[in-house]
Order: C-alpha cells, then structure tokens, then sequence
C-alpha cells in the first residue's frame, strides 16, 4: 500500500487510540509516518525498492541483502523516534506549538 492511502487509512483508526494512551499526536505522526516510510522500503510489497531495482537493474535479493545494515539503522531509528519523545518533540515545544 502506497503511504497516502495507508495515511488516510490508518490515521482516523489509531489516532483515538494513542491519544487514549497518552501520546501526543505530533509524535504519533511522527511515529506513523517512520514506519510507513520504513515498509516503503522493504520486502515483500516495498514500492521504493521494486523502483530502486527495476533503476539500478538489479534484482529484489541481491539489493535487500546489500540494504540489511540500512534496514537495522532504520529499525534504530524508529525505536528512538518511539521510545525517547523528547528527539522529535523538542523543536515544537521550542517554537511553542506544543505545551
């Protein structure tokens, strides 16, 4: 699935429930569109790689086995992104959109 549909799909289900959480609705955002970003890139449906593939004229295994560091720095992102608020909400709460 293409990211804005996903976007438009998933927004309205899961906003509800992260706010019920707790979480703000920036970094859900945030958090939504990293990982949407991440299975853009991925096997089995990622549309950037099929791309990058068909571009580059190479095949689906090769490139994937050569972005697998890619794909943990990804992940490790993701977590931080997930994990630690204060990396992606300290500009807006600087600038004094959020409070």
């Amino acid at each position: 699935m293409d990211i804005t549909p996903a976007i438009l799909i998933f927004t309205p289900i899961l906003l509800p429930l992260a706010q019920q959480m707790g979480l703000n609705p920036v970094h859900f955002g945030i958090i939504l569109i990293a990982n949407l970003c991440i299975g853009l890139c991925t096997p089995p449906v990622g549309t950037c790689l099929f791309v990058g593939c068909s571009v580059g004229k190479g095949n689906i295994a090769s490139v994937s086995r050569a972005m697998l560091p890619f794909y943990f720095a990804m992940l490790l992102a993701l977590a931080l992104i997930t994990w630690v608020p204060a990396l992606t909400l300290w500009l807006p709460s600087s600038l004094g959109e959020i409070k």
